[in-house]
């Protein structure tokens, strides 16, 4: 089910398994279940552990945790490892002996703690369910947790009383994911297929993988899906990639419905800043690298969507675009796009970029007007250190090459390339490494468990298939061409060269005159010189850097920050310094600025500069653009309790 935009404090919308359509099940879809205390024990169980000479644990499920007690052969008085936190755990399944002989079943569950450094480590826990004389009796046991566990996952309610069998679980949730390999580093297909692939599998995800070859291939592709297929849009790489797919959706002739198609992101690039924005709002400590990653795989297992808000923003020439980032204008736009030539140091190359930047700093006349936004609740709060004005502040925030290509888009089970499995299992659990099916098959276990007696395990899947149905469900092929377009639409396919910032559709700009014509009443107008000028939308202007901390993906506003000339480079290296905390807002700057608005025009007045919306270099010249919430969906998992790791 893909979720209409809701108000601002609807924390989780929607999750994995909704299925309804009509708008009574959409709301009670969207209704919570109700609130369990987190320690309320779920189930109650006594297990054994493979191999099966190992001691025996009480395991006890809560809407939270896994709380795992060792009996035999001594119980601890101070069990390590004793409790999961469900926000490590990206799945589980169920396992048969390959032996005749042997009557238990056994519940694998897939988790990545914390480690005593900061990073997250895969580790794996088979527990033996042989507490019946069949193994029948026992599958069932091992069944009924591994079900309760996936539906506490995905937040899907589980009966009061009833009895929890695997009919409970609808379909595995399908993912189309793009990637774009010489993302970051050019490490995103290593990454990819170290790290998100076994971790998506794990939590029992279908998908397909297709790799992006030139700029706008995301775009033209996303314009030609049969979306109805599809669960979600992920893309494995910056915030490049979905900037591509969002116009892409809105180019459509149905962008109405197309929209509302769940996107999500796993950052593998070196502008991760919506990745840093999602990893906040799930309640995870600041993470960089790999350990983003993992955090953000971990957040999409669970499902969780959330309504995004979209900034329509309109170029000089008339050709409009969607940002779900920022718009930049001065010096952070500069750094971006003179970075680019940096690109191989991954995110290092903004550090650097910076530098560079202060070193030539530039200032630039402008004018900017804006108009005020109205919601009270939605501006910066006294604690966050900005004064509340709808004038222009004092003190305030400042917040891959094209390749050649093949006819035919390449998914994964497309491509002749071997996916060689990583190794992720901790030193302290014998459990072998999942071969994967790639295109949406189930898990299965291989290798030798090394134990004299004890016979490999096979999957026991959840939800088996119906007679006669393949392993693999089979969607429609996905080819390159012109998009599902009604005749009647009038609209031209995209060409390979179509610039990426051009959106031919989405919802009118209600709420701006055309550009160049006088502002309504109400509108705030500053003119000067400025260093920079920045709108952004959600709170992160990098995976590490916090613009604009008191922000939400759809609190229907732009957070507008400006710095004004005559501020030195030390002072505006604490600025940026100060982003990492997000505390930029109580250095008492004089020359930085904020509002919150709901609308704004840039017109630069120096004929020579730098724009960029998402990152992504547009024609320079005068800009407005206006907020319209909650009008995309965007996966961000369970929101959690921010600046806290669970």
């Amino acid at each position: 089910m893909r979720p209409d935009a809701q108000r601002p404090d609807q924390e989780l919308t929607w999750s994995w398994g909704h299925r309804s359509r009509s708008a009574l099940d959409r709301a009670k879809a969207m209704a919570p279940p109700p609130p369990l205390a987190a320690s309320t024990p779920l189930l109650h169980g006594e297990f054994g552990s493979y191999p099966a000479r190992g001691p025996r644990f009480a395991l006890t499920l809560t809407p939270q945790a896994l709380h795992i007690q060792r009996l035999r052969p001594k119980p601890e008085a101070r069990p390590r490892g004793g409790l999961v936190p469900l926000a490590e755990v990206s799945g589980c399944c169920t396992l048969r002996s390959s032996s005749p002989s042997d009557p238990a079943a056994y519940l694998c569950i897939y988790t990545y703690p914390r480690g005593r450094r900061g990073g997250r480590r895969r580790a794996a826990r088979t527990f033996r369910a042989d507490g019946a004389a069949t193994y029948e009796e026992n599958r069932a046991e091992a069944q009924r947790w591994a079900t309760a566990l996936t539906c506490l996952l995905r937040g899907l309610p589980l009966p009061g009383d009833g009895e929890i069998t695997p009919e409970l679980l609808p379909r595995p949730p399908r993912l189309l994911l793009l990637i774009n390999p010489f993302g970051g580093r050019g490490l995103a297909w290593q990454w990819c297929k170290n790290h998100v692939l076994p971790m998506i599998s794990e939590a029992g995800l279908s998908f397909n993988l297709i790799q992006t070859e030139r700029q706008n291939h995301a775009r033209e592709l996303v314009q030609g899906l049969r979306l109805s297929e599809w669960d979600g849009i992920v893309t494995v790489s910056g915030d490049g990639l979905l900037y591509e797919v969002l116009n892409g959706l809105l180019d459509r002739p149905d962008w109405e419905e197309a929209v509302k198609t769940p996107v999500g992101i796993l950052p593998c690039g070196s502008g991760n800043a919506l990745a840093g924005a999602v990893n906040q709002h799930g309640g995870f400590e600041p993470a960089l690298g790999i350990d983003l990653l993992l955090n953000c795989s971990l957040l999409l297992c669970r499902g969780g969507g959330h309504p995004l808000d979209l900034l329509s923003v309109t170029l000089a020439s008339g050709s409009r675009c969607f940002s779900f980032l920022a718009v930049a204008w001065g010096f952070v736009s500069d750094v971006d796009i003179q970075s680019e030539r940096f690109r191989a140091l991954g995110s290092a190359r903004f550090t650097l970029g910076t530098m560079l930047g202060l070193a030539t700093l530039h200032t630039y006349r402008g004018r900017l007007s804006y108009l005020p936004a109205t919601v009270e609740s939605a501006s910066p709060t006294p604690a966050q250190g900005l004064p509340r004005a709808k004038s222009e502040l004092t003190l305030a925030p400042a917040p891959a090459p094209p390749v050649a290509h093949s006819p035919l888009h390449r998914s994964v089970s497309d491509l002749p390339l071997p996916l060689p499995q990583p190794a992720l299992t901790s030193p302290s659990s014998p459990e072998p490494l999942p071969i994967l099916s790639v295109n949406g098959g189930g898990l299965e276990l291989a290798g030798d468990w090394g134990g004299a007696g004890d016979a490999p395990l096979s999957p026991d899947p959840l939800v088996p298939s119906p007679p006669g149905s393949p392993k693999t469900a089979l969607l429609s092929p996905i080819t390159e061409g012109a998009p599902e377009m009604p005749t009647s639409s009038g609209l031209p396919p995209p060409t390979p060269d179509a610039p990426a910032a051009i959106s031919t559709g989405g919802p009118p700009d209600h709420l701006l005159p055309p550009l160049g014509t006088p502002l309504p009443p109400g509108w705030v107008t500053l003119e000067g010189d400025f260093v920079l000028m920045l709108a952004i939308s959600p709170s992160h202007l990098g995976a590490d850097m916090v613009a604009a901390p008191h922000a939400r993906f759809d609190d229907g506003l732009v957070h507008l920050c400006w710095v004004r000339s005559g501020i030195s480079r030390a002072a505006l290296l604490r600025v940026f310094l100060a982003m990492e905390r997000g505390s930029q807002f109580s250095l008492g700057c004089p020359q930085l600025g904020y509002a919150a608005a709901r609308a704004f025009r840039l017109e630069p007045l120096t004929p020579r500069g730098v724009l960029t919306v998402d990152g992504e270099l547009v024609e320079y010249g005068p800009l407005q653009a206006q907020v319209h919430p909650g009008l995309g969906t965007l996966l961000t998992g369970p929101p959690g309790r921010p600046g806290r790791e669970p």
